[in-house]
C-alpha cells in the first residue's frame, strides 16, 4: 500500500497531487499558480480575461480625478495649461520657435502627444508594486494590470486628441481640416500600442528594481527635449550621427507624423510609416515576452 505523504514531504505538483488523490479528492481541475504558463496559454488567458480588463479600465478612466472639484475637465485643462506654458516659455522668451510659423500648433501637437508616452512611462514603472494586494489575491495573467492601464489611457487620449484638433483648428495663424486628417485614427493607435509596449518594460524593469522610478524620471525629460515637442531638432541639432539617433526615436517620428498630418496638411512618406510601424511593433513584442518571463516572481516581496 503506497505510504500517505506527509505536508512536510509535499515538494512537487506530482507530490500534492497524489496527496490530495490518497484522500478522496478530485484534481482533475486543479491548475498550479504562481509559475509562468506557456506563451500561447498565457495569451489565451488574457484574452478570457477581456471583459475584466476593458471594466476596470473604464471605471479608473471615469475616476481618476473624482477628488478634484473640477474632476474630469482636467482632462482637458491639463494639457491646454502645459502647452500654454511652453509656449510662452519656449516660443515667447527664448525664442525657440525657428522658422515654424504655426508655433502654437507646433507646441500643442508636441505636448499632448508627449504627455501620453510620459505617462506610460511614469505610470508603468509602479505598475506591478501598486497593484501587489491584487496579485496576492487573485490569480491572473499580471500582463492585465499594464494592459488595462494602457486601455484607459488610451480612453483618456481620445478626449485629447479632441482636443487638440478644435485648439490647432481655432487659434491663430488656424490649421484647418484636410484630407490628411483622416490619417489621424491610424497614427493615433499607433501611438498608443508603442506606450503599451513601453508600459511592459518599465512594468518588469520597475518590478525588479523600485529605483528606475528615479531613471524613467530623467528618461521622460530627455524625451521631452530630444523628441522635438517643443521646438524643432533641426534648430539645435546639427551633426550628422546626434540627428540620425534623435531620428530612430520612435516617439519623434510619431510626432513628426502628427505634425505632418494635422498642421501640414502633408502625407509622411511611406517609409516614415512602415519604419515606425516596425519599431513599435518591435518594442511591444519584446517587451511582452520580457514582462511575460517574469510572470512568476510578480506576486514575491521585493527586498
Amino acid at each position: 500500500m503506497a505510504r500517505r505523504a506527509t505536508d512536510s514531504e509535499v515538494t512537487s505538483i506530482a507530490e500534492v497531487k497524489q496527496a490530495l488523490e490518497v484522500r478522496g479528492l478530485d484534481t482533475s481541475e486543479l491548475r498550479p499558480i504562481g509559475i509562468r504558463p506557456p506563451l500561447g496559454a498565457y495569451i489565451t488567458q488574457l484574452w478570457h480575461r477581456r471583459a475584466f480588463i476593458w471594466m476596470d479600465s473604464r471605471h479608473r478612466a471615469a475616476t481618476q480625478n473624482v477628488k478634484n472639484r473640477l474632476g474630469n475637465v482636467w482632462l482637458i485643462l491639463r494639457p491646454l495649461v502645459d502647452s500654454v506654458f511652453y509656449f510662452i516659455i519656449f516660443g515667447l522668451i527664448l525664442g525657440g520657435r525657428g522658422d515654424v510659423e504655426n508655433y502654437a500648433a507646433f507646441v500643442v501637437i508636441g505636448i499632448l502627444t508627449y504627455r501620453s508616452t510620459a505617462a506610460a512611462i511614469s505610470q508603468g514603472v509602479s505598475a506591478m508594486t501598486a497593484g501587489k494586494s491584487m496579485i496576492r489575491a487573485f490569480n491572473f495573467p499580471r500582463a492585465a494590470i499594464p494592459l488595462a492601464s494602457a486601455v484607459r489611457d488610451t480612453m483618456i487620449s481620445v478626449i485629447a486628441v479632441v482636443v487638440m484638433c478644435l485648439v490647432i483648428w481655432m487659434v491663430p495663424p488656424f490649421a484647418p481640416p484636410t484630407t490628411t486628417w483622416v490619417f489621424l485614427p491610424l497614427i493615433f493607435a499607433i501611438h498608443n500600442v508603442l506606450n503599451l509596449g513601453i508600459r511592459f518594460w518599465v512594468a518588469r524593469l520597475g518590478f525588479i528594481l523600485p529605483d528606475m522610478s528615479q531613471i524613467m524620471s530623467v528618461i521622460s525629460r530627455f524625451l521631452l527635449y530630444g523628441s522635438g515637442v517643443i521646438f524643432p531638432i533641426e534648430r539645435f541639432v546639427t551633426h550628422p550621427v546626434a540627428l540620425a539617433i534623435i531620428e530612430a526615436n520612435p516617439l519623434f517620428q510619431v510626432i513628426s507624423i502628427y505634425r505632418s498630418l494635422l498642421m501640414d496638411g502633408v502625407m509622411p512618406p511611406l517609409s516614415t510609416w512602415l519604419f515606425t510601424t516596425a519599431v513599435t511593433m518591435g518594442i511591444v513584442v519584446l517587451g511582452f515576452i520580457f514582462f511575460w518571463r517574469g510572470e512568476a516572481s510578480y506576486g514575491r516581496e521585493q527586498r
